[in-house]
């Protein structure tokens, strides 16, 4: 594997939207129930990296929001209005010099299975970018495996040559010049 293959903006887009998507967390969302959680993530314009699954306990998910809060940016809103099957989330916080506005819509039930949809804006852009969407699915598939610890996440195995092959992953680092 080779990293120099990378290009360090298309990196920092990727981990500015996962941290993006984490400071979300940082909120009061419903707990989910313990378990095995199975999570898929599609950011708009990147390739599929596959499911991660996480051991997930009442205490592993107070430490997870415990650690987004303490790490998110400087956050002037952060808005949660849970409805019926629905939670919508709004964000407003500075990252890098940028205005980052985030909207989020979960649906579902934290129980078994929810769905979100993130809608993350830069002004002024950041690295390029001034919108990211992201959809995420994930869903309860019962107890831990053995062995694992709440809080402990099985990452996909990503091939980095079929991935700097993807054509999507080409376009972005395109994109990213």
């Amino acid at each position: 594997m080779n990293l120099k293959l990378f290009n360090p903006k298309s990196l920092a887009c990727l981990a500015l939207v996962a941290v993006t998507s984490m400071s979300i967390f940082a909120a009061e969302p419903p707990k989910r129930k313990s378990g095995l959680w199975e999570t898929t993530m599609q950011a708009q314009g990147m390739p599929n990296m596959g499911p991660m699954q996480q051991c997930v306990d009442q205490a592993s998910d107070d430490i997870m929001r415990q650690r987004a809060t303490q790490n998110k940016p400087d956050c002037s809103v952060m808005e949660i209005k849970p409805q019926a099957g629905k939670v919508s989330i709004h964000s407003v916080c500075k990252a890098e010099g940028t205005t980052v506005t985030t909207d989020a819509v979960f649906t579902g039930s934290f129980d078994s299975s929810y769905k979100g949809e993130i809608v993350t804006r830069f002004n002024p852009p950041m690295r390029g970018m001034s919108e990211t969407k992201m959809n995420l699915e994930s869903s309860w598939k019962g107890a831990c495996k053995p062995g694992q610890k709440p809080g402990e996440m099985i990452m996909p195995k990503m091939d980095m040559d079929a991935l700097m092959k993807d054509p999507k992953m080409m376009e972005l680092m395109k994109q990213q010049k």
